[in-house]
């Protein structure tokens, strides 16, 4: 059983939330333990990289098996470089955009690719394009028939009736916004490739991660902390632990294909953000302010056959709030990265 369903009471700290965060399913360290050849984690700076590389330490170590698994990223967080090293994953700075950098990382079988852009991208629409299209083809040619794990998001995916179950894998995309069609265009590129190249890949649709600094769920209690009333016209959202996507995006190396399988990787339940802002409020004896009517149709995914694959998520949403609120009133750390998830013209 992993830590996060034998810990109950509330997220001491940071050094807490990290240990919980990365601590590999039972499911995950089984599969490390079959997994042939070392990780290299492309991104492993940002949100859910540090956590993502060291479970994959943590699962590798429990396995018994001897591999390596290395963090590249440019590394603008050196507390994200330290702590990675000290749980035992080997670091690499590195630009992705530069074809002679890549090149000088070091052979792995399996590459998890969490690089890209979202946040500022209006205004930074070159940026975006680059970090999510030009960046897969120069990791594509240079780890040619590697096993790859591709970050990719519901985004891809139009607004759909809320009262269906949200977006299978089989339904054709129709993003909304640039943000939304470069991601396409990353899933585009890696597609192509690993024919082309016969690299095995799983292109893995999220929405959306959380944990306690970050997240929709943070965006709604934090509102709900600060009186600021909700937007509720975006009115229902799927939402995951990190930690369980983590193990869900690592677990999903052993199900790489030629050509790529598609899988979502989202939280079990369609839930309503006005009842969410009102559970928050209830834990933090807070009124509620809300505004807007919620529309009929949401961004929501699927997620039964990535279930079947990748095993179920480990923490429910209860769960979620519970901590979540209980760090917000502690004014625990926040990384004040807005997830946006209320917008609906795709502008981010």
């Amino acid at each position: 059983m992993s830590e996060a369903l034998e810990t109950s009471d509330p997220i001491r700290n940071v050094e807490h939330l990290d240990r919980v965060l990365s601590t590999p399913t039972e499911a995950l360290v089984e599969a490390m333990r079959s997994l042939r050849g070392d990780i290299l984690v492309l991104g492993a700076g940002g949100k859910m990289g540090p956590n993502l590389a060291v479970m994959a330490r943590r699962a590798t170590d429990a396995a018994g098996v001897a591999r390596r698994v290395i963090g590249v990223s440019r590394f603008a967080r050196n507390e994200a470089e330290s702590a990675l090293a000290a749980a035992g994953v080997e670091t690499i700075r590195c630009d992705l955009l530069d074809p002679d950098q890549v090149a000088a990382l070091p052979d792995a079988e399996n590459i998890v690719i969490m690089a890209g852009m979202k946040f500022g991208t209006t205004g930074r629409e070159g940026l975006t394009w680059a970090l999510n299209t030009v960046v897969p083809g120069i990791v594509a040619r240079r780890f040619a028939g590697s096993r790859f794990v591709v970050f990719s998001t519901g985004n891809v995916y139009p607004l759909t009736p809320v009262s269906q179950s949200g977006s299978l894998e089989t339904d054709p995309p129709e993003p909304i916004g640039e943000y939304a069609y470069s991601c396409l265009g990353r899933e585009r590129v890696f597609d192509y490739y690993a024919k082309a190249l016969n690299s095995p890949t799983v292109i893995a649709r999220l929405n959306y991660a959380n944990e306690p600094r970050y997240g929709v769920l943070v965006d709604v209690a934090n509102k709900v902390w600060n009186d600021q009333p909700v937007d509720v016209t975006m009115g229902y959202v799927n939402v995951i632990w990190q930690g369980d996507a983590c193990a869900m995006m690592l677990r999903a190396l052993e199900h790489a294909t030629v050509p790529p399988v598609v899988l979502n990787v989202v939280g079990p339940e369609v839930l309503s953000v006005r009842r969410l802002a009102e559970r928050f409020g209830q834990l933090m004896d807070k009124e509620v302010r809300i505004t807007g009517v919620e529309a009929t149709d949401a961004l929501l995914s699927n997620g039964l056959a990535g279930y079947e694959r990748l095993g179920w998520p480990e923490v429910d949403h209860e769960r979620m709030v519970g901590w979540i609120a209980d760090w917000v009133m502690r004014d625990g750390e926040c990384l004040a990265k807005p997830t946006h998830f209320e917008c609906r013209d795709g502008r981010f």
